[in-house]
């Protein structure tokens, strides 16, 4: 019942990262293997053989495996903003179909080719289907997974325990009772209610929608 802390940069080490990420991997490549669910073709063929495998893990095992373990070079928020395009954004905005017809698909995309200008794209109604559902997760997979201390079973009890060892039930109080937008406000200082462009309010709609309430000098 004490926060323990090494004093390194890392929560941790990387030789441990390596060794556990190295097991899990390995060891779930065997499970496939003895359900059947591997298919080895080309130069991959000898290892349905079980000996060849075997000597294929040996040799894995073997190996100290290099997983990618560095500071960001701007800080977390650039992370959280990074893969929150990926995990709390859908594949394919209303805004960026720019028009259809009996078999194909017009839609606007970048291309980071070209600097990343955007640039209009048609494709077939099957091919833009395919490329959306590419998204979709398959069954009983989730966009985020949380582990360890917010993990469903421990949240309750665990993230409380921590907080409290920390010393940050002051700073707790003052989020509690406030909505979402209310709490980016107070942490990050970004009024999310504000239109980027115009400084006009965002007003949800029942819809769903949002309706944003320019300023009366500026259209938004």
């Amino acid at each position: 019942n004490h926060w323990k802390d090494n004093g390194e940069d890392f929560f941790l080490p990387v030789k441990v990262l390596s060794r556990v990420f190295r097991g899990k991997y390995l060891a779930g490549l065997k499970q496939l293997w003895a359900d059947g669910k591997l298919e080895f073709y080309g130069t991959a063929e000898p290892y349905k053989n079980h000996y060849a495998f075997k000597q294929l893990l040996d040799a894995c095992y073997a190996k100290e495996w290099i997983p990618y373990c560095k500071k960001p070079f701007r800080g977390a928020e650039s992370v959280i903003k990074y893969l929150g395009k990926y995990t709390h954004r859908i594949a394919m905005s209303n805004y960026r179909i720019k028009g259809m017809t009996d078999s194909t698909v017009t839609f606007t995309v970048k291309d980071y080719k070209n600097h990343g200008q955007w640039k209009e794209l048609t494709l077939s109604g099957e091919e833009f289907i395919r490329r959306f559902l590419m998204h979709v997760p398959p069954k009983r997979f989730v966009r985020i997974r949380h582990y360890g201390l917010l993990s469903s079973r421990n949240k309750n009890s665990k993230i409380t325990l921590c907080r409290n060892l920390l010393g940050c039930k002051k700073y707790i109080s003052r989020l509690k009772g406030l909505d979402a937008p209310a709490i980016i406000k107070l942490l990050y200082n970004k009024d999310v209610c504000k239109c980027s462009s115009c400084g006009g309010d965002i007003i949800p709609l029942p819809s769903g929608r949002y309706y944003i309430r320019p300023e009366p000098h500026l259209l938004c």
